[in-house]
């Protein structure tokens, strides 16, 4: 029996002669089908499955009933992604060779005055996307109100992404007497719902009789691998003697990046397109990928491009990362084996996604004996695949030898030269709260780092720096003294007072007096100790703000909050320093209610500043 031509059907002569130099001479299955119905004008409601010929079922009847003689928009076809679009652009283009047909593909992500200045220029057919068509729309850049073709392509897709309210909104922009065509994959209920309100008494065209199939030619392959054993596995598939140009999927748009830098680490040349990249970008890498000059055979794609793809030289589809279930699995391995072509299929799955591949292999008939854990060095690749012994790392392991001879060699280390730390040596001020006599006890030696105690009365480990006020280093005095007031007194030069006349306080100290310190007549050392815990908190300022203690003693010396003692004139170093100590019953870790009142972090609660000069 003859097979019939698209002249049996009665396409156009200048569409049969374009498609007869592009090698096309047969129509395919879903073609036999549609063209007799759509060329009538009746509405088409077409499944198949993704790469069976449909672009050209209804692309025919569409540029067959172009009135070339009227500059504006007739037909309309709606693609869920860029990719889809350009590639339903070119194959019209190429169809259409002969006539004089204006076709614009309109899509987001690129600059939108171009696309303005076309759409106003005049164009017969309008391929574009959701979302930017309904854009020009908006902006009156497209009237759609002449169109009488309209084509809804992957409306499962479409469906799927959210764009049905988009979708709505242009159908109701086109004529209302209008031939409209949907095609789509899977019949999912949404998409009969759709085609039954705006479709006036569509014919069902099923080009398969199963809904999922495999291509005769396809050959499938699954393996359990280890996850950082991937990129080699792949790596390894890759060198298969005679491969064409292939495709390998990921689930992720930062894997796809990372794996197109472990292959061109093993010197191989691979090209990524997914969302995050620039629209330019990404014609860019496809246009490299197609190209026969090109040596980039490889490309990393996401879901994004799991439909739109047709190449006719694509050998290999690599599911790196598995699919969800078995309709995304024919829209990925739907790019090879076209038209009657042989093809290999190789899914990965690691031992957290074997149960989903089982899954999607159940669902599709496919299995027949378990699959087998599989590494980059294991036999079994080199026998499906007949790969070479040489491995793509090999070059990596002789750089490596290379590097660790280089590296072996003795090199002559510059001395470093070490600088001795200085230290400060500080002096201690005690002074009897009754004879005002002071004394200087013994200087301790202050390095770099905080000094366990200094100027304190208790053996207690120093606080951080920042907890002195005014960059003073401030220790934690853990001191509790005895000892009963019965006027105003004043302890180490401090400034604050009692705010009673008569008040008594019992305490115990349990702190050890410092070595040099001398003790009061009443028991209590002469360091730090507070008169009462009810005593009023007046403000003590920093050293460097005024004089902290500006009270006087008995002896008529001044106080050491920032003025000098009796025996400052002598053995005075280069540099005073403040000295802050904790006030009895106080917590030293806790914020608030210093000195100051700023409230920061660290710094004790009741700080009394002595200046060491």
């Amino acid at each position: 029996m003859t097979k019939k031509t698209f002249y049996d059907f009665g396409v156009d002569a200048r569409l049969c002669e374009a498609l007869a130099e592009a090698g096309i001479t047969e129509p395919f299955p879903i073609q036999e089908l549609t063209l007799p119905v759509a060329l009538d004008g009746h509405d088409v409601i077409g499944q198949a499955r993704t790469g069976s010929g449909k672009t050209l079922g209804f692309g025919l009847p569409l540029l067959n009933r172009l009135d070339l003689e009227r500059r504006e928009v007739q037909a309309l076809v709606v693609t869920p992604t860029r990719e889809l679009c350009l590639q339903v652009t070119e194959d019209f283009e190429r169809a259409a060779r002969k006539m004089d047909v204006k076709i614009v593909s309109i899509y987001g992500g690129v600059p939108i005055e171009p696309q303005t200045d076309t759409l106003k220029a005049g164009v017969h057919v309008v391929v574009g996307t959701p979302g930017r068509l309904l854009d020009h729309v908006r902006r009156g850049n497209l009237k759609l109100s002449t169109c009488r073709t309209l084509v809804l392509d992957e409306a499962d897709e479409m469906l799927d992404m959210g764009f049905l309210p988009d979708v709505e909104q242009l159908i109701d922009e086109c004529d209302d007497d209008r031939h409209t065509m949907l095609f789509s994959a899977t019949m999912p209920t949404a998409v009969v719902n759709l085609a039954r309100r705006y479709m006036d008494r569509p014919t069902f065209i099923r080009a398969e009789v199963e809904e999922h199939t495999i291509p005769d030619r396809m050959e499938q392959h699954f393996f359990l691998v280890h996850k950082l054993d991937k990129p080699r596995i792949l790596a390894r598939i890759l060198q298969t003697p005679e491969r064409g140009l292939a495709v390998v999927f990921t689930r992720t748009k930062a894997m796809a990046d990372r794996l197109v830098d472990d292959l061109r680490s093993y010197e191989i040349d691979a090209v990524a397109i997914h969302g995050d990249l620039r629209q330019a970008t990404r014609e860019s890498n496809l246009g490299k990928f197609k190209s026969e000059s090109s040596r980039h055979d490889v490309l990393v794609a996401t879901e994004v491009a799991a439909r739109g793809l047709d190449i006719d030289e694509l050998s290999h589809v690599i599911n790196y990362d598995p699919p969800e279930d078995e309709k995304m699995y024919l829209h990925r391995i739907g790019r090879t084996a076209r038209a009657g072509g042989k093809g290999v299929a190789v899914t990965f799955a690691t031992f957290a996604e074997i149960d989903r591949v089982n899954a999607i292999r159940k669902a599709l008939d496919l299995v027949k004996e378990p699959i087998e854990e599989t590494f980059s060095t294991s036999d079994e690749l080199t026998r499906r695949f007949d790969l070479p012994p040489e491995t793509p790392w090999n070059h990596l392991a002789s750089s490596a030898g290379s590097s660790s001879r280089s590296s072996s060699q003795p090199t002559r280390s510059k001395p470093s030269s070490s600088r001795p730390s200085r230290s400060r040596s500080g002096s201690s001020t005690t002074r009897d709260s009754r004879s005002g006599t002071s004394q200087r006890a013994a200087g301790q030696e202050r390095s770099r780092t905080p000094a366990p105690s200094v100027g304190s009365a208790g053996d207690g480990p120093a606080t951080h720096p920042k907890q002195a006020t005014d960059g003073s280093t401030a220790t934690r005095a853990r001191t509790r003294t005895r000892s009963s007031s019965s006027g105003g007194s004043s302890s180490g030069g401090s400034s604050e007072t009692s705010s009673s006349g008569s008040s008594s306080a019992r305490t115990r100290a349990r702190a050890s007096r410092p070595k040099g310190t001398a003790p009061s007549s009443n028991g209590a050392t002469t360091s730090d100790a507070s008169s009462d815990r009810g005593a009023s908190r007046s403000s003590s300022r920093p050293a460097g703000g005024g004089r902290g203690g500006s009270g006087r003693s008995s002896s008529g010396g001044r106080g050491s909050g920032g003025g000098r003692d009796a025996g400052a004139g002598r053995d005075r170093p280069s540099r005073g320093h403040d000295v802050a100590s904790v006030e009895p019953g106080s917590d030293p870790t806790r914020p608030g209610d210093d000195a100051r009142g700023d409230g920061e972090p660290g710094i004790a609660r009741r700080v009394k500043v002595e200046h060491l000069p």
